[in-house]
């Protein structure tokens, strides 16, 4: 796969990463229901044999059993290793409730647990999970990762989920290297403001949940949804049910009969809608056993043509909130 250069960073990343969120398993606020270690490890490796360059991942992700799992992917992995993307500042209680916190001595306890979960002498790119409200904490939180930036214990500074007065505010006190927000044809609102912004300040761009979070794979159904486990976030999600859902899978109907007339399933090119934006640099794609990986990693060599965005992107309300 053709590599593109992370905004400000020397790190030069394939068009789609391999994403860790529903591998860390259940017993936590946002999890995707149980899961097989073995099966994630197995679907790491197949996104790498594949030439996958990047794993993302985060320090609450099963409240620390995603980057244990990718570390013990990594220690089995006999090929070049890939860069290693993780996250802070979601802090959690012993009910697995989490909560924001940006300050100076949490993100410092913060890197110090997540490289020893991951065992690496140093993260690639370290990331803000999520802003806080107060500005003197955020401002503390950005301060705190340049200086771990600058102690080399992270190679790159990023940040998720920020809107653009955020970014201002962190970039007055030290360079951004990328950006992570959700985008996708099921929340496509970065594509007005947030991603030309990026694209003008050199700010590199790797997006998360661009198949919705499994909803526009083709294989969600009414009836899958109805059995997810009660322990899997989307169950109760406002994607995942009326009025929004009849909708979301009109959507999924347009993506496979576009992926039909290229030989790629619907959550390939879910994703290649996202790569098509030019301040996109990369694209989190969450695999939970290696059989379905091939399918997601093909949106990689996706060229979507005039006629196939008209086609997706005329689906009802999606329409006229896509610049």
């Amino acid at each position: 796969m053709k590599t593109k250069q992370l905004g400000n960073s020397d790190l030069f990343i394939t068009p789609v990463g391999y994403g860790s969120w529903a591998i860390g398993g259940s017993g936590w606020q946002f999890a995707w229901g149980k899961q097989n270690d073995d099966d994630s490890i197995a679907a790491i490796h197949r996104a790498l044999e594949l030439g996958v360059n990047w794993i993302d991942t985060a320090a609450v992700y099963g409240l620390g059993h995603s980057e244990e799992v990718v570390a013990r992917a990594l220690a089995s992995w006999k090929g070049p290793r890939p860069y290693i993307f993780t996250k802070c500042g979601l802090r959690w209680d012993a009910q697995g409730q989490t909560r924001k916190i940006l300050t100076a001595a949490s993100i410092r306890q913060e890197c110090e647990d997540s490289l020893r979960r991951l065992g690496v002498d140093a993260i690639d790119l370290y990331q803000i999970h999520w802003p806080v409200d107060d500005v003197r904490e955020l401002e503390e939180g950005w301060g705190t990762m340049a200086q771990l930036q600058s102690e080399g214990k992270v190679r790159w500074i990023g940040v998720s989920n920020f809107n653009i007065e955020q970014m201002e505010r962190a970039q007055a006190i030290a360079p951004i290297t990328s950006l992570q927000p959700p985008y996708s044809l099921v929340h496509p609102d970065v594509d007005s403001e947030i991603l030309p912004f990026c694209q003008h300040e050199g700010i590199g761009v790797i997006v998360y949940s661009p198949m919705g979070s499994g909803l526009l794979t083709g294989a969600m159904t009414r009836e899958r949804i109805a059995q997810l486990p009660k322990d899997d976030w989307r169950k109760h999600n406002p994607d995942f049910n009326q009025p929004r859902l009849s909708t979301n899978l009109t959507l999924v109907r347009r993506l496979r009969d576009v992926g039909k007339l290229h030989g790629y399933a619907p959550g390939a090119v879910a994703v290649a809608w996202t790569l098509r934006h030019s301040a996109v640099t990369g694209a989190i794609v969450g695999a939970r056993k290696p059989e379905q990986v091939d399918d997601v990693v093909a949106a990689a060599t996706i060229h979507l043509t005039q006629s196939d965005l008209a086609e997706i992107e005329s689906v009802g309300e999606l329409a006229g909130r896509i610049q």
